[in-house]
């Protein structure tokens, strides 16, 4: 009797765990750009939050996407106007942002909550459509200008970055001091990614900060990510 009890109580147990496995991992949150897109399209009401500044979202959002500031003070107020029994979507530039918007919102009791891998950056490599505010911004540096700045005798540093990126910020004083102390051998081409989306598709960049070194014209080193000054030296004479 014993034994048959036992072995009732271990099949429900299993049936138990199987079961919430099962639920867990059937719905996937951090979803490709084309995978973002089609939830979208299968939730057409739910709504779509851009985590971005209100600058970087002039710049080029999703259709009818609402910024909300992850580094505003009003984050929490104006997502906890939301219904949190239903889907929301998420996204940022590179999906830094979104993440730790997305774990705030789980935290605070938000059941479905979808997250663009990659953000925009991954969005705009596989030609998804986005919309822009009617406002003017600085005009875009070309592929055309960008390959003149490639024509030198010299090796060619190319930094893209954004002004919200830390890793980038920490970068910055590096660069800065590379493009003084070393302008006889490198030219320091510096590229915001918010302000030039076509080219930093062009070049493939998804995350930042990227540094690409240019000589003749070739990338001969390409970097993403933070480092050092001596790191980044060290590849001058490669």
């Amino acid at each position: 009797m014993r034994m048959n009890l036992r072995i009732t109580l271990l099949m429900l147990s299993l049936f138990t765990y199987a079961c919430s496995n099962s639920q867990s991992t059937s719905t996937k949150s951090n979803l490709s750009a084309v995978e973002f897109q089609k939830k979208m399209q299968e939730l057409p009401n739910a709504p779509v939050i851009d985590v971005r500044t209100p600058d970087e979202f002039s710049n080029g959002h999703l259709q009818n996407a609402v910024n909300i500031n992850i580094n505003s003070e009003s984050f929490n107020q104006e997502v906890n106007k939301l219904d949190k029994n239903k889907p929301v979507f998420v996204y940022c530039l590179s999906g830094h942002r979104s993440a730790r918007a997305a774990k705030i919102m789980r935290e605070t009791g938000f059941k479905e909550v979808y997250e663009l891998s990659g953000g925009m950056m991954k969005w705009r490599a596989a030609e998804l459509p986005e919309t822009k505010d009617a406002s003017t911004s600085a005009p875009e540096m070309s592929s055309s200008q960008f390959n003149e700045l490639l024509k030198t005798d010299k090796l060619v540093l190319v930094d893209v970055y954004a002004d919200w990126c830390a890793p980038c910020k920490r970068m910055a004083p590096s660069i800065d001091e590379i493009k003084n102390e070393m302008a006889s051998k490198v030219i320091v081409i510096r590229v915001n990614a918010d302000q030039n989306k076509s080219l930093v598709k062009e070049l493939n960049v998804t995350a930042l900060p990227t540094l690409m070194l240019y000589k003749n014209k070739k990338v001969i080193w390409t970097n993403a990510g933070f480092l050092t000054k001596e790191e980044i030296v060290s590849h001058f004479t490669n």
